[in-house]
């Protein structure tokens, strides 16, 4: 028997796509003794009382059996809180971005090794959320972002060309956007929507900040279904007040929602994370209560924020967080971060986003302390 040569990594990390190996990875930013103010989480945990409920209830739980008849409590749970249209579907995920991925996988179009075929194409208005492109990238879709304009409002005869000339198969309209906070007009967005019905394609009302936004497409949706019978609705526990327990869905028409449960993969929600939002859903007042509570901070903080020297600008806001401009935004990062203060420096994500930062609505405490790293650091 013949010892084959031993392969060297370098060897074996060439199996791995270029464009992976050239990819940075998501970057969690160490909060360990940090004001966490960077990734729009709720500052409320559960009160004493509800802590205790829940941990017995997860105690109880077998652990040691597959995800079984609670997941589908779990939807019918979610369709009442939503308000789910009749004839529509749920699909869950593990958290929104396991749907994004999901959907790029279900729509992506092969294209065999002499390049025939036709790549699907998804679209968006941008900046956005960076795991539309990156879905796309790693599903073989190509991705057309549409610039919004210089104040952040939906472009939409930029929106109606590139739909008219790329035709997506894909087209997602984050509502409100992240990370400029904006709720773009209703009618602007319907006909956007139109649109990309006429060329065939599919429309995705990213709802991530619902709970902070004064409209929700799902009213749409039912009172003209057969205008958006091509929309499925993306949401997610997370801004709820769920971050930690990873848990997003979506609804459309059970004709769309049957074919992505195809490529979901099985018992993609665990028995723990389902049970932690039926509670959850069982106790939606006091998460309602929370919001309400942010809601008026965040109008705090933007009053704050347009009366300090060295703001800029400051844009209104329809989520749980706000957009400053300043004149050097590393300098301020850093100053803030030095301050035990972490908030997200986007100023580099793009073009329109220069001299950016990004700021989540905390509690009027965290607020406060944010507010005064952030002056001291202009």
């Amino acid at each position: 028997m013949t010892n084959a040569a031993p392969s060297s990594p370098l060897q074996a990390l060439a199996r791995i796509r270029p464009d992976v190996r050239a990819m940075h990875s998501y970057v969690v930013q160490p909060s360990a003794g940090m004001l966490k103010m960077d990734a729009m989480e709720n500052p409320f945990r559960l009160p004493a009382h509800l802590q205790a409920a829940l941990g017995q209830r997860l105690g109880a739980l077998a652990l040691n059996r597959y995800p079984g008849d609670r997941v589908a409590d779990l939807k019918a749970a979610l369709a009442q809180y939503a308000g789910m249209p009749e004839g529509y579907g749920i699909v869950l995920g593990n958290g929104s971005d396991e749907l994004i991925t999901l959907l790029a996988l279900a729509c992506a179009q092969p294209v065999d090794k002499d390049g025939r075929g036709q790549r699907a194409t998804m679209l968006s208005p941008m900046p956005g959320f960076v795991m539309y492109p990156l879905s796309a990238q790693l599903q073989g879709l190509d991705f057309v972002g549409v610039p919004l304009t210089p104040d952040f409002e939906l472009d939409e005869p930029a929106m109606l060309a590139a739909i008219a000339q790329y035709r997506p198969a894909i087209t997602y309209i984050a509502y409100p956007n992240n990370p400029t906070a904006t709720l773009w007009d209703e009618c602007a967005v319907q006909r956007v929507i139109d649109a990309a019905g006429a060329q065939g394609g599919i429309v995705v009302m990213d709802e991530a900040y619902q709970p902070f936004a004064s409209r929700t497409w799902i009213d749409r949706m039912r009172a003209e279904p057969a205008r958006n019978a091509h929309v499925l609705l993306m949401r997610t526990l997370s801004k709820f007040g769920l971050a930690g327990v990873r848990l997003g869905y979506l609804i459309g028409p059970t004709a769309f929602t049957a074919e992505l449960d195809k490529v979901r993969p099985p018992y993609n929600v665990s028995v723990l994370n389902c049970e932690a939002a039926l509670f959850a859903l069982e106790h939606s007042d006091v998460f309602a209560a929370q919001a309400a509570e942010l809601r008026t901070a965040r109008a705090d903080l933007i009053a704050a924020l347009r009366r300090m020297p060295g703001i800029e600008k400051c844009w209104d806001s329809e989520a749980n967080m706000v957009l400053v401009r300043v004149a050097d935004p590393a300098r301020a990062y850093e100053g803030m971060k030095n301050r035990k203060v972490l908030v997200k420096n986007v100023s580099t994500m793009h073009p329109l986003l220069a001299n950016c930062l990004r700021l989540t609505v905390g509690s009027a405490d965290d607020n406060a302390q944010m507010l005064a790293a952030l002056e001291a650091s202009l």
